[in-house]
């Protein structure tokens, strides 16, 4: 019996970041999907890996992920990429979250950036100005403040504790594959999103109400 929606954020609930990564790359004579080619090399100790469990801060990471894209050919400063995080919102998702708020547990698990540099003031890639739609969860699971993130299973189970259930009770939806696979193997229903409304017409199947 499923007892919890668990959703990711970017990506998810609003468009990829990887959108405007590859506007960027095209507008910087950059290689496609560079960017994303930096953050996975080396994902568990990248410099992206240390902001987001807040190793690092901002200005730090911006020199370490300078040194990271110099190595791989072609040097971007690290905040420039902090400035690409923000995606438009879906507002079928935020229908989605409203309907199953009240009748399920609910929590968004994102990794994200608790930045304290005022050009950056606030959670990056969550909160921020979507404060009103963070109200729609139980509650939030984020790598800045857990000091761990997604694809590590400790974060499913973190959550499954705090909601009180079973992996196998809940459903994960977010955007990529290597953060849906430790969550299957615990047991948990996922949902890879790529197009939402083919998404929400999955998550649909497992509820035993409607959505869309």
């Amino acid at each position: 019996m499923i007892k919890a929606v668990f959703w990711d954020f970017g990506g998810v609930i609003t468009s990829s970041p990887f959108e405007s990564f590859n506007r960027f790359e095209a507008n910087n004579r950059l290689p496609e999907n560079f960017l994303r080619t930096v953050n996975s090399t080396n994902p568990d100790n990248n410099a992206w890996a240390k902001l987001e469990k807040t190793e690092v801060g901002i200005e730090e990471f911006s020199d370490l992920f300078l040194e990271e894209s110099k190595a791989l050919g072609h040097p971007v400063p690290g905040k420039e990429v902090i400035a690409l995080l923000k995606g438009e919102v879906r507002p079928q998702m935020i229908k989605a979250l409203n309907i199953i708020k009240d009748k399920m547990i609910q929590a968004c698990l994102t990794n994200n950036i608790q930045a304290m540099d005022k050009e950056f003031e606030g959670n990056v890639s969550a909160s921020g100005k979507h404060n009103e739609i963070m109200e729609l969860f139980d509650f939030v699971i984020e790598s800045s403040k857990e000091n761990v993130r997604k694809p590590d299973p400790k974060f499913y189970l973190l959550a499954c504790k705090r909601a009180n259930i079973e992996p196998a009770e809940a459903i994960f939806l977010d955007d990529l594959g290597i953060n849906l696979k430790p969550a299957r193997e615990l047991g948990m229903k996922t949902i890879k999103v790529i197009e939402p409304d083919i998404a929400l017409k999955e998550l649909e199947s497992y509820l035993p109400f409607e959505i869309l």
